[in-house]
Order: C-alpha cells, then sequence, then structure tokens
C-alpha cells in the first residue's frame, strides 16, 4: 500500500469532492480516481459513496480513514525524530494528557525545556488515560501524564504529589450550592454525570459503596468542558475532578467537594527500554531534572 495514496485518500475525505481533492494535490481528476479506484481494488471494498453534491465516506471508508490517520502520523513522527544534529535539537515531540492539575507541571516544563530547545513542537494530545496508553503503545506518544489509578507496567515513570480533589458541579442557583460540601445523600436521586472511563468510575463506585446502584447515571462523559456544558443546560450534575474545566466561570456554574474527600494522585510517564528521538531524550531529561512535587 502507497503512503501517497493514503494521502490522496484521506485529502478526498476532507475536502468530500473528488475535484476540490484534485485542484489540492495538483492532480487531473481522472488520475485521482484512478489511483484511489486501485486502492479500493487491493483492499477488495468500496470506499467512497459519490452524491451529486458531495463525497463521503462508505464504513469501510470511515476505518480506512482512521488507520490512515495513525500511519500518516507514524511517517511524520519519524521524520520529525531524524531532524537535528549535535546541539541543534528540533523535531516533534507528542505528549497525551487529560484534563487534570498536572498539566500545569506539565507547562512549567515545557516552558523550561523551550527556553533550551525552542526549535522543538511541542504537540499536545487530549484525550482519556486508556485512550492514551493505546497511543503510546501504537508509538503515537512520548509522553503521558495520568490521572491514577493506572498501570505503569512497561513504563518509566515519577509521581506527582499534586492530587485532583474530586468535586460536584451545578449551575449558582441550584439548592446544592448552598451547601459546604456534597455528601452521597445529596446525590442518589440527581441525574448525574460521571466520567467514561472504567478504572476512575470505580473510585467514584467505591466511595458511594452499596448505594452505588441507586444512581441515576443520566451520561458519562470523557471530558469535563463537555460535562459542564451538559450541567449548565440544567442536563445533570458531573462528578468529576476539580481541575476538569477549572477555568469555568463561577458565574456559570460552581464546584463543591465531596465528602468524604477523594483525591487522586497523577504520574508523568514514559515507555520504558525503547530508543527515543533526540529531542525526545531531552524532554525526558528534563522532566527528570525538574523540581516535581514528587512523594518518592
Amino acid at each position: 500500500m502507497d503512503l501517497r495514496v493514503l494521502r490522496y485518500f484521506l485529502t478526498v475525505a476532507e475536502e468530500e469532492s473528488f475535484i476540490k481533492a484534485a485542484e489540492r494535490l495538483h492532480l487531473t481528476q481522472p488520475t485521482l480516481s484512478r489511483q484511489l479506484a486501485a486502492l479500493e481494488e487491493e483492499l477488495g471494498v468500496k470506499l467512497f459513496v459519490r452524491g451529486s453534491r458531495k463525497t463521503t465516506l462508505m464504513e469501510e471508508g470511515v476505518l480506512l480513514r482512521r488507520r490512515a490517520l495513525e500511519i500518516c502520523d507514524m511517517e511524520n513522527k519519524i521524520i520529525e525524530e531524524f531532524k537535528g544534529d549535535g546541539d541543534s535539537i528540533e523535531g516533534k515531540i507528542t505528549i497525551g494528557c487529560g484534563e487534570i492539575e498536572a498539566v500545569e507541571t506539565m507547562a512549567d516544563i515545557c516552558k523550561q525545556f523551550k527556553e533550551k530547545y525552542p526549535n522543538v513542537q511541542i504537540s499536545f494530545h487530549t484525550g482519556t488515560a486508556d485512550v492514551i496508553a493505546e497511543m503510546m503503545n501504537k508509538g503515537l506518544v512520548d509522553v503521558a501524564l495520568f490521572l491514577e489509578p493506572v498501570s505503569t507496567e512497561n513504563l518509566d515513570y515519577i509521581r506527582i504529589s499534586n492530587s485532583d480533589r474530586w468535586i460536584v458541579r451545578m449551575r449558582p442557583d441550584d439548592p446544592l450550592a448552598d451547601k459546604e460540601y456534597i455528601t452521597k445523600e445529596d446525590l442518589i436521586k440527581l441525574p448525574l454525570i460521571l466520567p467514561e472511563r472504567s478504572s476512575v468510575r470505580s473510585e467514584i463506585a467505591n466511595w458511594f459503596g452499596k448505594d452505588f446502584g441507586k444512581l441515576n447515571v443520566s451520561f458519562t462523559i470523557n471530558f469535563g468542558t463537555n460535562a459542564a456544558i451538559l450541567a449548565i443546560h440544567g442536563l445533570g450534575y458531573p462528578i468529576t475532578v476539580e481541575s476538569s474545566a477549572k477555568y469555568i466561570s463561577s458565574n456559570v456554574l460552581v464546584e463543591r467537594p465531596l465528602y468524604p474527600k477523594i483525591e487522586n494522585g497523577s504520574v508523568i510517564a514514559w515507555k520504558r527500554n525503547i530508543p527515543y528521538s533526540k529531542a525526545t531524550l531531552k524532554f525526558i531529561e528534563t522532566i527528570k531534572a525538574f523540581d516535581l512535587p514528587s512523594n518518592e
């Protein structure tokens, strides 16, 4: 399978038009059509539905787009990893993280690193720990920030003592906003918005104990900002870490801590015993030398 043709495929998928894609790629439309027809023949599937106004992807095309993006990202990463020579460090580092308190620490690390290596581009990818771990296993993420609990098997890591406190968000005019803290009894009959990640949801289940089965779980969601939007629209009460969507104005949503309190730590991690680019090695050196708030 030719990487060039995969890029042709992604361009058509993005433009939703063979004509527009051909113009962007500086190809004739018949040439582009022949290349992608050959790709369909190679894969033994139809990738496109050609409508009168736009071209859309069939189910097989959606799957190929996902895989093609991963392959092309990896190709770009390989090219970036071999940039730089001697003290002139260039290239790209990819950091995976969620919406957690430790991002503040990572920002300070990045600032220090960029002062020394300004030609290195740093790319942040936000996702749940499960998604980030999968990307790391595929080589698409170099360094990750994980909210515990998380498996550190095959990882080198540093634990950060800054804890994420669990809270409930609500509109300022909500009766719960008058309380200093929120107990499980306050939440039993309310529509709740819980984290999608199963291991984190288990922490919440443990906090509720035998009452967990009585909960009205209206939504599960993987990002605090989206949970906040649902809360603003009166669709439920997000139970989330305090740093999630922490910059939302208190005029829109307020937060109250859970009692008894729940706190989770974080780790900065990278794969153990694998070769890294010069830029990534320098970044890991910066992490190790940084004055991290650590329990270890």
